[in-house]
């Protein structure tokens, strides 16, 4: 089979190679899945699973990528719930070869069932994005109706499906990113959008929540507008400001197939749209992967016709 590989965690996309790789095993409890699209997170090749697994040892070269739709094409020894020929999405373990592949070996338990009217592509869209923002907001944020919550990166993979949360939850939205991002922000659901580029974060007055996906200065500078009791959350960095009169949450999404099986409900019931940016083949995964987007929305690539 084919898949993206990378062997040098120095030499950054640079170190991305097109190979034929070995069909991979699937162990007790897997299922091997025939990817038809994946998505990756640019910030991986700094995450020591990467390059190691879970002893520690030296993995490479490694498959990057960790979200994936596709088709059940054979169930290891034990598996159940899930048949050969399923459609099927979600969540490749970190420590282990990723979804930037033809096929790739995943736990049953990270997977949810595919309903024949969802796209792979938009699939592809929903698990790191759709878990962190449904974990950011409601499990560590308790957002709640009537409340305020300023998401950062409104428009990009995570901020897009959690301004359509938080809004559907009856929370006021402030949106952040660029100016190129304002109109699909707003046509989410967003009240209103700060445009990061020529407005100071301080701008956005007092919220409830804060879920960031930056980090940086954007972080620190966030914690202050955390009302009393209020909470800040992010995905980028543990956070070095905290809010004075509040909580401040750093986490990694975690799995939840039940959550995965909710999320493409509200796709097929029209109440959440992922904001789908560009769409690659794998033979330009490596490009994809480091290039800045173009578009809002996340990057998926497609791997199966």
């Amino acid at each position: 089979m084919q898949a993206i590989t990378v062997r040098d965690r120095d030499a950054g996309v640079g170190g991305f190679t097109l190979a034929d790789l070995p069909y991979p095993h699937a162990a007790e409890n897997d299922v091997v899945v025939r990817v038809h699209a994946a998505g990756f997170t640019p910030g991986e090749l700094a995450w020591p699973a990467t390059w190691t697994d879970r002893a520690g040892r030296d993995r490479t070269p490694s498959v990057p990528g960790h979200e994936l739709s596709g088709v059940v094409a054979e169930l290891g020894y034990g598996t159940t719930g899930l048949t050969v020929g399923q459609r099927v999405f979600g969540l490749a373990d970190w420590t282990r070869d990723g979804t930037l592949a033809e096929y790739t070996a995943v736990e049953a338990r990270n997977l949810a069932p595919l309903a024949a009217d969802i796209d792979h592509t938009v699939a592809a869209a929903l698990p790191i994005s759709g878990l962190t923002a449904w974990q950011g907001l409601f499990d560590h944020g308790g957002l709640g109706t009537g409340q305020t919550v300023l998401i950062h990166g409104a428009a990009g993979g995570v901020g897009s499906i959690a301004v359509q949360l938080a809004r559907e939850a009856g929370a006021r939205v402030i949106g952040t990113g660029r100016a190129r991002d304002r109109d699909a922000a707003l046509g989410l659901g967003a009240h209103t959008f700060l445009d990061l580029g020529a407005e100071r974060v301080e701008d956005a007055g007092e919220v409830d929540l804060v879920l960031d996906v930056l980090g940086g200065d954007v972080l620190a500078r966030s914690a202050a507008l955390v009302r009393p009791g209020g909470t800040l959350v992010t995905i980028a960095m543990p956070p070095e400001v905290r809010p004075r009169d509040g909580r401040a949450v750093f986490f990694v999404v975690e799995p939840d197939r039940a959550r995965l099986a909710d999320l493409a409900q509200r796709v097929r019931d029209g109440r959440l749209k992922p904001l789908v940016g560009e769409v690659h083949p794998l033979t330009e995964a490596a490009g994809a992967f480091g290039r800045r987007k173009h578009r809002p929305g996340k990057t998926i690539i497609r791997v199966t016709a």
